[in-house]
């Protein structure tokens, strides 16, 4: 069995994910390749096609919104997300138990008590009716029904059991942070289509043979750990085993077993990355349980610090080097360690170019120069 190599993985990662070369594809492709964009807070998937696909600009994501093509719900991880729509109507249900977890966490379940699940269901989708309702509202409205009880989380349980995708504005282009104005409409009224069944244990194992084939293709080569820990399912060892004969094995630096597609190529380990902003929430640093294939340990309590932030990254030489911020109209790189004079330049070069799409004038770096010795 070959083993790879963690420079190899990265390589193999950053062209996946269009960041060893930006690509021509359409947005609709790009987040097909990635299967979802994880969305917390609507601005972030723009800088994140920004940085994988040639002239891409705002009003081309905020189009595929406004066309329906692309949804913002939950998705993986019980997370916001950006997907095309018909991946969205055939994989929620599939990870529709991972949601449902979420809903019986202590966080919910104190506050619903008493109540059943599958009637608080019908209860907001018929406050819904077909249509678009504010958050605000239906949480109000839940409120009414239920005195006593905190009408927000009954609206954000509603919201983890069954299909609601958000309004286009709640997705579009516009202030940072989230948005004080989150709208829902159910998922089918919204997309004029029917969300896929699961009707039997093979059609379920279908789907996720099929969710497994898109992971490796944006993500891989992996392990099992990794694929669970990118979307919430569990036991995917069992779907794995059945795809035996059609998938490549690797062993990694660790020892672990990897898989990947069996067409899948993989490019040179030694091919230069290219000094690359990633946004808030980068998928390329979600997708996996061990990320040391991009992030080192260190690097990562300083990127997620806890309470579910992943702050805005830059990559030298394929792996996370710093973080940056937008503070006014100045953006800020912090890099972790100094920098050589060469890939200064360049991570310069790359954040004036990424100002206008971000609405800043000027960029700041923190670091020093390394020395030759360094």
């Amino acid at each position: 069995m070959t083993t790879l190599s963690r420079r190899a993985l990265n390589r193999a990662l950053l062209d996946r994910q269009f960041l060893l070369a930006r690509t021509d594809h359409t947005p609709l492709e790009v987040i097909g390749r990635l299967v979802a964009l994880q969305a917390q807070e609507p601005n972030w998937p723009y800088v994140g096609l920004w940085s994988r696909i040639h002239g891409f600009t705002h009003s081309q994501l905020t189009t595929l919104l406004q066309d329906r093509k692309v949804v913002r719900s939950t998705l993986l991880r019980s997370t916001q997300h950006l997907a095309v729509a018909d991946d969205f109507r055939r994989l929620r249900p599939l990870l529709q138990p991972v949601l449902d977890r979420s809903a019986r966490s202590p966080y919910f379940a104190r506050n619903s008590t008493g109540l059943d699940a599958a009637s608080l269901v019908a209860e907001g989708l018929d406050l819904l009716e077909g249509g678009t309702l504010t958050r605000k509202e239906l949480a109000r409205r839940l409120a009414e029904r239920h005195p006593g009880i905190d009408g927000r989380i009954l609206a954000g349980e509603v919201e983890l059991r069954t299909p609601l995708v958000h309004d286009v504005a709640t997705g579009a282009w516009g202030s940072w942070g989230n948005r004080s104005k989150v709208s829902v409409a159910p998922a089918e009224a919204w997309l004029g289509r029917p969300m896929a069944t699961a009707a039997t244990p093979a059609t379920t194992m279908d789907v996720a043979k099929k969710l497994v084939r898109r992971y490796l293709a944006g993500f891989g080569p992996a392990g099992v750990k990794d694929v669970q820990a990118w979307c919430g399912l569990t036991r995917l060892s069992e779907v794995v085993t059945q795809m035996r004969t059609e998938l490549r094995r690797y062993s990694g630096p660790d020892g672990r077993e990897l898989i990947d597609l069996a067409d899948a190529e993989l490019p040179d380990p030694d091919t230069p990355a290219p000094v690359r902003l990633l946004p808030a929430f980068d998928n390329a640093l979600l997708g996996h349980a061990d990320r040391t294939r991009i992030i080192s340990d260190q690097d990562r309590k300083r990127v997620m610090p806890g309470q579910a932030q992943v702050r805005p990254t830059f990559l030298v030489d394929g792996h996370v080097h710093g973080s940056w911020s937008l503070e006014g109209d100045t953006l800020r790189l912090t890099p972790f360690r100094p920098l050589s004079a060469t890939d200064r330049a360049a991570l310069e070069q790359e954040a004036e170019r990424l100002l206008p799409f971000v609405g800043g004038k000027n960029v700041s770096c923190s670091s020093p120069i390394a020395t030759r010795s360094s």
